[in-house]
């Protein structure tokens, strides 16, 4: 339970794990393996275990019921919380990785895959951050290159020739920004997986498990169910960018102002209508308890396969089309211009 990496507002719960901690490690020391009856001290233990528990259970409730927008961003950064290859780990049977864009290289900003989700075949398809800090460094810290969304692109048109249904898992602050990515043509590669994936004739789901930067983000997220994990976030630019942007800094007082105006929380993007469904986390976030939101995922996406597997493909197009057609469309009140009585003037009335 207890990390190196600690978000600032959970440090009450910090000390309720430490506490909780040294309590479990003294009931090991103590108790007493095939005994039938435990000792007072055995129990008084146990007791206070228990209770510590219940107290964190209801903190973290009240604390995670209870984030600001910029909170919702540190979670969805939190080094511990599950990336595609963790959730490939968790829920993919028979995985079987695809490698490179058969252009340039392989980025491994972006994993590819065949595989059985439950019962479902499909291609799987996410953004990989890395976990130590060579993989981060590998990975790009989950920042795509333009091979990598090429090789997302030659995956998903295989999976549209075997009629296999695809499933991507978004999570990046934005597409790679560098020099060499431009000039592959970062922003060419990301405007043809928007194009190609809106006629791709098979279903696609997209869930955002942690960071939806931009078109970074976008550019393997069009799809005809778009989720979002509780406490992940999905917005034209990180808090940070609009931050500079706006007030030529980003601290921690201009990052929350710019997290609550981008409106980039999971329940904001559902009130928008830029997602369908939001995935419920386990109490505290989904790297307290990986398993479990592995699971919620996994449900969720199966049961929009079913249902999306059931439509005619024509429909199934046409239904994606307008999905993202409706994205932005607004309706200003009209207000009926004035009426102006013009009076006829002297040289009028003599005509």
């Amino acid at each position: 339970m207890a990390s190196f990496y600690q978000l600032d507002f959970e440090k009450p719960v910090a000390e309720l794990e430490r506490e909780l901690e040294e309590s479990q490690t003294r009931l090991r020391m103590e108790a007493k393996p095939g005994e039938e009856s435990a000792s007072p001290g055995v129990a008084d233990l146990q007791a206070r275990i228990a209770t510590l528990q219940e107290k964190r259970r209801t903190l973290l409730s009240d604390l995670y019921s209870n984030l600001t927008a910029w909170q919702t961003v540190r979670v969805a950064r939190h080094p511990a919380r599950p990336q595609t290859r963790d959730y490939v780990r968790m829920l993919c049977k028979d995985f079987q990785e695809l490698h490179g864009d058969r252009r340039f290289g392989d980025d491994p900003a972006i994993v590819t895959g065949f595989c059985r989700l439950g019962s479902v075949k499909c291609l799987l398809v996410g953004h990989q951050k890395g976990k130590e800090t060579s993989e981060k460094i590998s990975c790009h810290f989950g920042c795509a290159h333009p091979e990598g969304y090429r090789k997302a692109l030659r995956a998903m048109k295989l999976a549209e020739k075997f009629g296999l249904p695809i499933v991507t898992l978004v999570d990046t602050p934005g597409a790679y920004p560098g020099l060499g990515a431009e000039q592959r043509g970062q922003a060419e590669a990301i405007a043809v997986n928007l194009m190609e994936m809106s006629r791709l004739r098979t279903p696609i789901v997209s869930v955002v498990i942690g960071e939806g930067g931009s078109g970074g983000a976008l550019g393997v997220a069009v799809a005809d169910r778009v989720g979002m994990l509780q406490f992940a976030w999905y917005s034209v630019i990180s808090p940070e960018g609009c931050a500079a942007i706006l007030w030529k800094e980003a601290n921690e007082q201009t990052n929350t102002a710019a997290a609550r105006s981008l409106r980039l929380t999971a329940k904001d993007n559902l009130d928008l209508g830029i997602i369908d469904h939001v995935i419920a986390e386990p109490t505290g976030g989904a790297h307290r308890e990986p398993l479990a939101a592995a699971e919620a995922l996994r449900a969720w996406v199966v049961s929009q396969l079913d249902h999306l597997r059931g439509l005619p493909i024509d429909e199934l197009l046409q239904k994606r089309y307008e999905r993202f057609r409706r994205m932005g469309a607004f309706t200003e009140p009209s207000e009926e211009p004035p009426v102006v009585e013009v009076k006829p003037s002297a040289a009028t009335k003599a005509v």
